[in-house]
């Protein structure tokens, strides 16, 4: 699909959210493509397979692998993410009586999501809650401050990250 026939049906899925432009414009959320070029980074326990770019991926696996030499499991959560499954989550979302406002403290909206790069991951180990605070508190994350730049990951949400969404000590971008 063309890139301005993709940012038209952006558009269109926003509006028909109720996410305004100037909502977008106001939080300077940056736009992330949706990632073509993918492969598997991590297939859960579950059996579900998490997609990354593929300089992603190795860099996840080689992180992963050096964790674990320093006595530290980490597992994915999530990665990859279409802007269809961004939609139905925001629906899901608003479904539940949440406002958008609230929404996106929590998500962010379709197009907008580091997931649909391809290179955003959410990190969990063994014994936490998946995709809650209290990551922070285990030595997994206390790992990952310590090494995940030197794999090319950064935390994107930090306590008080100015694109004001919640802390999310789980969630990691890779850049290249």
């Amino acid at each position: 699909m063309p890139e301005h026939a993709s940012l038209e049906k952006i558009r269109r899925e926003l509006a028909a959210l109720g996410i305004a432009d100037t909502v977008i414009a106001a939080k300077a959320l940056p736009f992330h493509a949706e990632a073509t070029a993918l492969v598997v980074a991590e297939t859960d326990a579950q059996g579900n397979a998490h997609l990354l770019v593929p300089a992603a991926a190795a860099a996840w696996q080689e992180m992963q692998r050096a964790a674990r030499a320093d006595g530290i499991a980490i597992e994915l959560v999530s990665a990859f993410r279409s802007i269809e499954r961004q939609v139905g989550i925001i629906r899901g979302k608003l479904e539940q009586g949440l406002t958008i406002d609230t929404i996106l403290t929590l998500s962010a909206p379709p197009g907008y999501s580091e997931h649909h790069s391809g290179c955003a991951i959410d990190i969990n180990t063994p014994g936490c809650r998946p995709t809650e605070e209290e990551f922070d508190a285990t030595a997994a994350f206390a790992w990952l401050m310590a090494h995940a730049g030197r794999f090319g990951f950064t935390l994107s949400y930090p306590r008080g990250n100015a694109l004001g969404f919640i802390y999310e000590p789980w969630h990691w971008f890779f850049q290249s």
